[in-house]
């Protein structure tokens, strides 16, 4: 009975099944919000979002039966555990922000479909080299708030005023967010060698480092999508392997029988 549960949940036809109901569940979240649709259809929307939720828990219960304890082993199946088990508490009183927090469940999206798997996955192997990188950039910050802070806070208190007010302008200078228009060219009509403090922060930072942290993450998706390959290839091949050891055994087995 549990291989036959097993069997069954590891189908395709069952992880198709479950993405179309996410993405039900995704559209129905999004129409609630509508005052006037759910004066209308209310009932309808609630109803389906319950059946979605439902078919959620079941299949929650389904691995929980097949895989017992070995299912809170696997990262994306604690994943989904948790996003079901909010939808599941009670949205009331003080819990009621549990209620905006449903939408969650389209996240659930990642788990089913591979290619986000992968690119998750990537993302989070390429998180410990991304420290280094951050503090870096936390230290040409820190050290290009100081002298903005020191430079320009007489002149533009506004941007300038404080470390913390510093930090904020240059990170919005770092995005290339209204950078020249809205800061750099009033500072330098104040101040016209700005450009000598300004023009090197953006090409180290925006340019320079963090391009190097979309590096760290295109490598380390490129190396997720090279296992997952070689796991394929390596399943194949062991696949071939035991047909031809199987047909070596009946030829065999038929040589022998022939003989006697």
């Amino acid at each position: 009975m549990i291989q036959k549960i097993a069997n069954f949940i590891s189908t395709r036809r069952f992880s198709n099944f479950i993405l179309a109901v996410i993405l039900i569940n995704a559209i129905v979240l999004g129409l609630q919000t509508s005052k006037e649709l759910m004066a209308s259809a209310g009932p309808l929307l609630n109803l389906i979002d319950q059946i979605c939720l439902g078919i959620f828990t079941f299949e929650i219960f389904l691995k929980l039966i097949v895989h017992r304890h070995r299912f809170f082993l696997g990262g994306w199946n604690n994943f989904d555990f948790v996003i079901v088990g909010i939808s599941l508490v009670p949205g009331a009183g003080g819990l009621s922000v549990l209620r905006a927090m449903r939408i969650m469940r389209v996240l659930r999206v990642i788990s089913v479909a591979p290619s986000l798997r992968r690119v998750v996955e990537g993302f989070i192997k390429a998180l410990p080299g991304m420290v280094s990188v951050f503090v870096l950039m936390a230290l040409i910050f820190y050290i290009a708030g100081v002298m903005a802070t020191k430079l320009f806070a007489d002149t533009f208190p506004q941007w300038f005023g404080t470390l913390g007010e510093s930090l904020y302008s240059l990170f919005q200078i770092m995005t290339l967010e209204s950078w020249s228009m809205g800061i750099v060219r009033p500072v330098m009509e104040v101040h016209p060698y700005a450009w000598a403090f300004f023009l090197p922060f953006i090409m180290i930072t925006t340019f320079a480092v963090v391009n190097l942290v979309v590096g760290l993450i295109v490598t380390s998706m490129e190396g997720e999508n090279e296992v997952e390959e070689n796991e394929a290839t390596d399943a194949y091949r062991d696949e071939v392997m035991a047909k031809l050891d199987a047909l070596t055994a009946k030829v065999e087995a038929m040589s022998l029988k022939n003989r006697g």
